[in-house]
């Protein structure tokens, strides 16, 4: 499960950016960690659809 953070990022261009939250299994260990990215607004649900 994923959680999308929208933080309040803007450029000189105009273009927002989003925090990105994702909780992913660590293979070594195999417990939760959690990964963050900053991604482009529009760009966000394509992140959230790709496997790590």
């Amino acid at each position: 499960m994923a959680k999308k953070v929208v933080a309040t990022l803007k450029t000189s261009t105009g273009k927002s950016f989003a925090k990105v939250i994702r909780m992913v299994r660590s293979p070594k260990t195999n417990a939760y960690m959690f990964q963050e990215e900053i991604v482009p607004s529009d760009e966000v649900q394509e992140y959230l659809k790709k496997k790590n």
